[in-house]
């Protein structure tokens, strides 16, 4: 049996209003083990979301800044003209995208995550011009009518992990609740 050494310890967050799978650490080791994990990008991340309009497959690829130049977070040069590198402080984000299923008005999309920004799904999908329904923030430039949900419809579906203790490859998968699946329903009909 494990010694504890402490309270559950977060490891990674998820959005407010993000449903999923996260990850909490029993002890100090693992919870460094774990973040260490985070940061050098060794874990598997799936979110599946539903995005407004025809979402096509690819990799997105942006470097992150806290404020574009509009108050909002955002990639380096999507809101203004690009003038030279990223600064020191933008984030490099990857994000590869896959549609599932094609709904009215929208996309049921899976998306891996190959670093793992804060709200690096949300913000490139909206870049790309898919803001995901119920979005609040990032859908200042989308030019449709939105599709209403009481909440941004973002799922963290799988995560996967080398054990900290064990080295031994673990991997969580979680079906979305109930809002998202009657969401898809609605949009499928």
């Amino acid at each position: 049996m494990d010694k504890y050494d402490g309270p559950l310890g977060v490891v990674h967050r998820l959005d407010r209003d993000t449903s999923g799978v996260m990850v909490f650490a029993r002890t100090a080791d693992a919870a460094r083990r774990l973040a260490a994990y985070f940061k050098s990008h060794e874990i598997d991340r799936v979110y599946h979301a539903i995005a407004h309009g025809s979402v096509t497959a690819g990799r997105i690829e942006t470097h992150l800044l806290l404020d574009r130049g509009d108050g909002l977070r955002g990639s380096h040069g999507h809101f203004r003209r690009v003038r030279g590198a990223p600064p020191r402080e933008a984030r490099h984000a990857v994000t590869h995208v896959a549609p599932l299923e094609a709904l009215a008005g929208a996309t049921l999309v899976e998306c891996r995550l190959e670093t793992g920004r804060q709200h690096q799904i949300r913000i490139h999908l909206a870049e790309l011009g898919h803001p995901l329904v119920g979005e609040r923030v990032y859908i200042r430039d989308y030019k449709a009518a939105p599709i209403e949900a009481a909440r941004t419809m973002l799922h963290a579906r799988t995560l996967g992990f080398a054990h900290p203790r064990t080295g031994k490859q673990m991997s969580f998968e979680r079906e979305p609740p109930e809002d998202f699946k009657e969401l898809v329903r609605r949009l499928r009909g």
